[in-house]
């Protein structure tokens, strides 16, 4: 079954109750279920609640949520309690027990708390259990489906859940989901979990799960999806995916596996989706793309893979998504690769790749590439200045850390619905072409840790998508992260490409000239960054109108005059350094100014947190500069005191001061001496 066949269950599983939800506003509430549901909704508190009030409708079929059915033998009786999204705070109550003939409960996306009431799992009719999104705690270990033995749906997602897996799922014979995915369990997977042949679904990912993965995971015949990503499995990996005819979706993200990948996986023509990045896999790398024709994403990235990028990648033609970063890989890029002609996402950052403009003569074939990250590559290589490359459909593109030399080349402003560019940490030179400012889509640009000079283009104060565009860069999979390495040992990931803020850095270079006063019409900026380079003249005031501005880095260069006062408006900054410049006068009175430290203006001759103007003669007396080199101060002068205190008394004992007569004269001796 897959993924549509899946989500076709759920349809019909929610269709099959429309007739009893149709019927609910004819029929009179059971008294057992009436009271049931009055002790649950004691429980609670929100809107709900209120509207249950049995005052107003004695008849609890009537209630929102509530879903009866009056086939049953014993009458009408409730059957499904749908209260997804509801704001519902306080605790499950052991009432709901007494529903005997409950076969939905749904309470996901709610704040309910506290621990989950073993009876539960006493009702013989229960299908369906949805709490995830919740922040209930203690064990799941509670005599799970002794009774319930119908149970088909188990949905705990991201709770506060401990201990271990329950060990008595394998009383859970009708299980075709579940999802303990985001909560805190430990240990290893029991024996019971592998009996559950009718699994379609299962999701244990983001636990602190160990051990070795079983053998017994073959046995899931009808396993569709598996996913066990940021846990802490190690070893090898069981060559048991044979069995596993259905699996389209495997991912196992942030493990500690090592070894080759099976053959039996990389043989698989079911996969869809395989996602092993942040592991200790090794060796080539042996996919089998002749039998993986199905293979849309495939995510191999920081793993111990070495030798030649694999030409055998290019035979998946499906792929849209592939990440190999962070590997021992080297050498070309594989021409065959023209032949991707579905890939939208690539990443190779941070291997051994040569030959740049190889690489991108050859990738410029995949028409529909969207998302290319190829970082820490390159090294020292020149950067392209072709033409005639061309990626109409590129929408991001870094080339960070590479040592490129040369400069911005021409054919990037093709490059025409591009939204994120980093090609910071290389030795590109030259001026900033201003066709750089008629990118209409362009939300982040980082150019910073080069060699750039001249004045900063104008045309960047005319980026459309920082003044009232939309920012809508497409979201990859989960999969997908992008790494930008840094000096100095330090390393960021773009982990969520859609959580990216908006970001203008050109620091580091040897910019001149002044800052634009239509930056201020970046409204949607949160991150302008100038630092260390040589600009010079005042901070215009019109940088205030930056009203979603939380990051504003102007130190090191030689800015003079004051800061705007009406810098005091913008509410959202939160990082503000003004440090080693020539500016002067009184810092802004604004509560978010109080919470910078001196740090963010040290280096300014004339600067002051009170009293003082750039015209003032106190402006030197009260400056960052010589607040840090002052010398006479009330500590000075109670020092000197102390002092001359103490060297005058030493002097009176040791008769240096009115000392006899013939001891004077023996020192005037030995002084002419």
């Amino acid at each position: 079954m897959g993924f549509r066949g899946f989500c076709l269950f759920f349809v019909v599983l929610a269709l099959s109750f429309e007739p009893w939800l149709l019927k609910s506003g004819s029929l009179t509430c059971n008294s057992n279920d009436l009271r049931a549901l009055t002790g649950f909704y004691n429980c609670v508190d929100s809107e709900i609640a209120g509207k249950w009030n049995k005052t107003a409708s004695p008849d609890c079929c009537s209630w929102s949520g509530v879903i009866c059915d009056s086939s049953d033998v014993s009458g009408t009786r409730v059957v499904g309690l749908e209260l997804a999204n509801q704001r519902l705070t306080g605790k499950i109550c052991e009432s709901l027990a007494e529903l005997h003939h409950l076969r939905v409960l749904n309470l996901s996306s709610n704040y309910l708390s506290g621990a989950l009431p073993a009876e539960l799992f006493q009702l013989q009719k229960l299908e369906v259990i949805d709490i995830s999104n919740n922040h209930l705690i203690g064990s799941i270990n509670i005599g799970m489906c002794r009774t319930s033995k119908g149970i088909r749906v188990l949905k705990f997602s991201n709770n506060h859940f401990s201990g271990e897996v329950p060990k008595d799922l394998a009383n859970c014979t009708s299980l075709h989901h579940l999802s303990f995915d985001k909560n805190n369990l430990s240990g290893s997977l029991p024996e019971s979990l592998f009996q559950q042949q009718n699994l379609s679904e299962l999701n244990l990912q983001d636990n602190s799960l160990s051990g070795l993965l079983n053998n017994g995971i073959g046995n899931l015949f009808n396993l569709v999806k598996l996913d066990i990503s940021y846990n802490m499995f190690y070893g090898d990996l069981p060559d048991v995916f044979g069995s596993l005819t259905r699996l389209e979706h495997f991912s196992a993200n942030s493990n500690l596996f090592t070894g080759r990948l099976p053959t039996s996986l990389v043989n698989s023509p079911s996969l869809q989706m395989l996602n092993f990045n942040n592991n200790s896999l090794r060796g080539p790398m042996n996919l089998n793309c002749s039998a993986m024709k199905n293979l849309v994403s495939l995510g191999l990235g920081s793993n111990l893979f070495h030798g030649p990028i694999p030409g055998s990648l290019s035979l998946c033609q499906r792929l849209n998504h592939l990440n190999l970063a962070r590997n021992n890989l080297s050498g070309e890029l594989p021409n065959s690769y023209k032949n991707l002609k579905a890939l939208t996402h690539f990443s190779l950052s941070n291997n051994k790749l040569s030959n740049i403009f190889s690489a991108l003569c050859i990738l410029q074939h995949c028409r529909n590439l969207s998302m290319l990250v190829l970082s820490m590559n390159f090294l020292d290589e020149e950067m392209p200045a072709d033409v005639n490359l061309q990626f109409k459909n590129l929408k991001g593109l870094s080339l960070a850390n590479c040592k490129l030399r040369g400069s911005i080349p021409r054919w990037l402003s093709g490059c025409s619905m591009l939204e994120l560019l980093d090609l910071s940490w290389n030795h590109l030179g030259g001026t900033i072409p201003s066709w750089i400012g008629e990118f209409d889509s362009l939300f982040y640009l980082d150019l910073s840790n080069n060699s750039f000079k001249g004045e900063i283009p104008k045309s960047l104060t005319l980026l459309q998508s920082l003044i009232s565009g939309n920012i809508s860069l497409e979201e990859p999979v989960s999969s997908f992260p992008l790494y930008k390495g840094r000096q100095g040992g330090r390393r960021l990931m773009y982990k969520q490409i859609s959580a990216l803020q908006p970001t203008l850095d050109l620091s580091y270079n040897m910019l001149q000239g002044s800052i634009w006063p239509g930056f201020g019409n970046l409204r949607r900026l949160h991150v302008f960054t100038l630092k260390d380079n040589n600009l010079s003249g005042p901070i215009p005031d019109n940088l205030s109108r930056m009203s979603s501005l939380e990051v504003l880095d102007l130190s090191h260069n030689k800015l003079s005059g004051e800061i705007p006062h009406s810098f005091a408006n913008l509410s959202f900054l939160s990082a503000f350094n003004i440090s080693y410049n020539q500016m002067c006068g009184e810092i802004p009175q604004a509560v978010q100014f109080d919470t910078f430290p001196d740090t963010s203006f040290v280096g300014n001759i004339g600067l002051c947190r009170a009293e003082c103007t750039c015209d003032s003669e106190q402006t030197l007396t009260h400056s960052f500069r010589e607040k840090n080199m002052k010398i006479f101060g009330l500590p000075f002068g109670i020092g000197a005191a102390a002092s001359f205190v103490l060297t005058v008394t030493c002097c009176f004992m040791s008769g240096w001061v009115l000392s006899k007569p013939n001891k004077r004269k023996n020192a005037v001796t030995r002084i002419g001496h």
